[in-house]
């Protein structure tokens, strides 16, 4: 997914439980997922296709492209 429509789309996924939102985002044809839970070192790359989710007991709490 690329473009004005994944930034859409990848915002779209706060106060969803973990498990439906790494299946919508399968459908929706994104390359990654990554999950963040609080605290979670990550890398400050941007991949175009990737999916990220901060995610807080079980739940989307973010979502953006990168």
């Amino acid at each position: 997914m690329t473009g004005s429509d994944a930034a859409a789309d990848a915002e779209g996924y706060a106060g969803l439980r973990i498990e439906r939102a790494r299946e919508l985002a399968r459908r929706h044809g994104w390359a990654s997922v990554r999950v963040l839970e609080p605290g979670a070192m990550m890398t400050m790359d941007h991949r175009e296709g990737r999916l990220n989710l901060a995610v807080r007991d079980g739940v989307v709490e973010r979502s953006w492209e990168g």
